[in-house]
């Protein structure tokens, strides 16, 4: 099976106890570079659109409000007072009035947020900047990088990272932030202008469609966002994703390589392209791929289980091991890295010890793929004859090679 990594704009975390489960803040944030503090210019965004050669028409912007939403605003914070007391004040009413509760994996516009109060991380962001552009306070978009989860969604593995609505003081960067998770000091962030935002919300969309097995939708939404950001790695790696889904490797293969174009250090687009490349047969420059991803830094545990897949493949025992030792250190809490830790005992002769890695993994998530084929391999190798079961070491790759990863999708805004 090949492993899928997907993005999303917002963490995938349990609530945790607090304002409508969620941890909630306005605080202030240093950014590198400047801010250029704008309003919503619906003009320029409108030929913006055009110029990517999309019928404006056609395309939603997210942030747009209606007049219903502006009157609610302006009644929350009134004119006569700082800009950034009138943002402090419509926060207050926005969490106290209209008592949002986070929801992961749906991502919708403000005017839906609004009505239905609730929202992602993604569509509380929208409706905070397009309730607040509309009283005239300038805020923006903040793509939150250093903020990343790791889980597993059939055969997809899905990266979810965070966005925040922000003002910019002249002098610091303000945060209104809406998450489970717990409130701390970012360190990668980047505002987003509002171009990159709608693209932002058509790749979240198409990798939704992607969780729920509608590729064709998928891949119309992901032409779209990569049409309208084409800066954006995670929404090119989720049209790889998708188009290797329908049957299109080419086409996919040109998106792995163009989101590395785009962010070298992209490490979905690394292991989805790796991935491709081993199913064709070219597992020399597919382990290079992981390699150099692995270099880049990653977070991502799957990336050093499919490096300990490779070596454990060609009787590297040590390196394997040291793979995934550094997977298990990252994912503790999923039953992979445990089966792996199984895997390698096993190729390395001690069956005990490979049971005892078997034990902890079932102990977390026994269906699990990997789980099942250390299982039906010890079975198999407690059956034979201590001379028969040393012929029976090396690693025993899953069919179609030696480890295919699942496909992995970028960060997705929850």
């Amino acid at each position: 099976m090949s492993q899928v990594i997907a993005r999303w704009a917002s963490t995938l975390l349990e609530p945790r106890a607090g304002v409508c489960g969620v941890a909630l803040g306005l605080w202030c944030l240093a950014l590198s570079g400047c801010v250029t503090p704008v309003g919503f210019n619906r003009p320029d965004l409108i030929r913006k659109i055009r110029d990517r050669g999309l019928d404006p028409e056609r395309v939603v912007i997210p942030f747009e409000v209606t007049p219903e939403m502006q009157a609610w605003a302006k009644n929350a914070a009134p004119e006569g007072s700082p800009l950034e007391t009138r943002l402090d004040r419509l926060f207050e009413a926005v969490l106290l009035d209209l008592k949002p509760a986070y929801i992961s994996g749906r991502t919708t516009t403000a005017p839906v947020v609004f009505a239905e109060r609730q929202a992602n991380c993604l569509g509380f962001t929208s409706l905070l900047v397009g309730l607040a552009r509309s009283i005239g306070i300038p805020t923006f978009y903040l793509a939150v990088d250093d903020i990343e989860r790791f889980s597993r969604d059939g055969d997809l593995i899905v990266i979810s990272n965070h966005v925040s609505a922000a003002f910019d003081t002249g002098a610091q960067t303000r945060v209104l932030d809406f998450s489970v998770a717990p409130i701390a000091s970012y360190h990668d962030a980047r505002a987003l202008d509002d171009l990159s935002a709608v693209g932002l919300y058509y790749s979240n969309l198409g990798a939704e469609k992607l969780r729920t097995g509608e590729i064709d939708a998928a891949v119309a939404l992901l032409k779209t966002s990569v049409t309208l950001a084409p800066e954006n790695s995670g929404a090119r790696v989720n049209l790889g994703v998708a188009l290797r889904r329908q049957g299109d490797l080419a086409g996919a293969e040109e998106a792995y390589r163009a989101a590395l174009e785009a962010d070298p250090q992209a490490s979905s687009a690394y292991q989805n392209l790796a991935s491709l490349l081993r199913l064709r047969g070219d597992s020399t420059e597919a382990e290079e791929l992981l390699r150099i991803g692995g270099r880049q830094g990653t977070k991502n545990p799957y990336s050093f289980l499919s490096l300990g897949d490779l070596a454990l493949s060609r009787r590297r025992l040590d390196e394997a091991r040291r793979f995934y030792r550094r997977a298990l250190g990252l994912y503790r809490e999923n039953a992979e890295p445990y089966a792996a830790m199984g895997q390698w005992a096993a190729a390395n002769g001690n069956l005990g010890e490979a049971k005892k890695w078997l034990r902890k993994a079932r102990a977390i998530e026994p269906e699990n793929a990997r789980v099942l084929r250390l299982a039906k391999r010890l079975t198999a190798e407690t059956a034979l004859t201590p001379t028969a079961r040393t012929r029976t070491l090396p690693f025993a790759p899953p069919p179609g090679g030696p480890s295919v990863l699942p496909p992995i999708l970028p960060p997705v805004s929850q």
